[in-house]
Parts: C-alpha cells; structure tokens; sequence
C-alpha cells in the first residue's frame, strides 16, 4: 500500500467532511500542547529522552488501543518526517486507511534551511492550544 500525502488544505477540508477522520499528531507532548491541529489526538512517535529524541515504544500499542485498524488516520507532524514514519509503521501493522499530512504543522524544509513547502500553522489554518476531551498522550495511552 503507497502512502498517500496530502496537503494542510486537503486534510482541512477531510477533517470538516462528512466521512469520520482522526488526525493523529506524532509530535511530542510539549509540542503538541503549544499548538495544534483543532480536534487532533497526540500519540508521540519519538520522545525527548536524556540523549536527545529516541522512538517511543508504546508507539503503536497506544495506537491499537484507541483506533481499529480501518479508522481513517491523517498522521502529522512538525515537518513531515515523523508523521510519514508512523504512517509507515500504521500501514506495516495493518492500517488500511492511513494518510500523511505534506508539510506537517509548520512546514518542509527546502535548501539552506528555509521551509519549502509551508505545512499547517504557516498557511493561516485554524491553531488549538486547548486539546479536545481525550486528546492527549496520556488520555490515550491510560486505555493501552
């Protein structure tokens, strides 16, 4: 199954449809509490540990927990590169509906350093502070 990305604007627009999306953040605890996609849950991906950030080993137990394998998933990150290795990660344990989100929540790096495709929070989309009822990590990862 190929990886299907959208961009900032396409994930808007499934999130705000009829059909029933979850757009997972990937990011850590701390960044996701700083900002986020409205109505999004966090399950981290990677954690900030004492040598920097390591995966998380709960990463998909939490996921498994919480979604059943054909739950229409958007996976999001800062960047990109997170949300595209746990949408890898959700497709290799059985995910059937899984979509990664271009650009993540503020956007991809190009040459020199400058964001080259500018992700959510740069395209003037609606940011939440406030996590939506069960949202968070540790909402989530209480029912694993």
């Amino acid at each position: 199954m190929s990886l299907e990305r959208l961009t900032p604007e396409e994930v808007k627009e499934l999130l705000e449809s009829e059909e029933e999306y979850v757009y997972v953040d990937v990011r850590s605890r701390d960044e996701f509490a700083a900002g986020h996609v409205p109505g999004s849950k966090n399950v981290p991906i990677m954690e900030p540990g004492p040598l920097g950030m390591s995966p998380n080993p709960d990463f998909l137990t939490v996921m498994e927990a919480n979604f059943e394998k054909h739950v229409k998933i958007i996976t999001g990150c800062l960047r990109g590169g997170r949300s595209m290795r746990a949408a890898q990660v959700l497709i290799a344990s059985g995910y059937t509906e899984v979509r990664d989100m271009r650009g993540g929540f503020d956007g991809e790096m190009g040459a020199g350093g400058v964001v080259g495709f500018d992700g959510w929070s740069r395209r003037g989309l609606p940011v939440s502070t406030e996590p939506a009822e069960g949202a968070t990590y540790e909402e989530l990862k209480s029912k694993a």
